[in-house]
């Protein structure tokens, strides 16, 4: 089962990497984060289903964390080329989006995100707080 949400900011986003990390009784998990101008989209794909408790207790967590988010077709295309093993980087052109990671929940990648954007930027806007 895949779940797709969308987050306000990039520390809400680094809780699901920590949350995933922390718990070792959910089976290893796939991580897509985009950022977008007003937010993060988040998808996260267990590699095995979840026992109904799992299901309840981690729906519950996003859902203090975000709202559930139904992709528009463009993205449904973004989650289905990075599926079949299309990089990122083709992906990202090919869509314009900002993929910031997919895999293995990385925080690490979250944070070079939102270091590199800012200090473009010369700013921190409100989404990468």
């Amino acid at each position: 089962m895949d779940y797709l949400y969308f987050l306000a900011t990039a520390s809400l986003t680094l809780r699901v990497t920590q949350y995933l990390h922390g718990m070792t009784h959910l089976p290893p998990a796939c991580m897509t984060v985009i950022h977008q101008i007003n937010g993060w989209i988040v998808k996260v794909k267990f590699s095995q289903s979840l026992t109904p408790e799992q299901h309840g207790d981690f729906q519950a967590f996003m859902l203090e964390l975000g709202i559930p988010y139904p992709p528009e077709i463009r993205l449904q295309m973004v989650f289905w080329s990075l599926e079949t093993g299309q990089s990122a980087t083709e992906v990202m052109r090919r869509y314009q989006v900002a993929i910031v990671s997919h895999g293995m929940p990385d925080a690490n990648d979250i944070e070079a995100f939102r270091q590199q954007f800012t200090r473009g930027l010369g700013y921190c806007p409100e989404t990468l707080a």
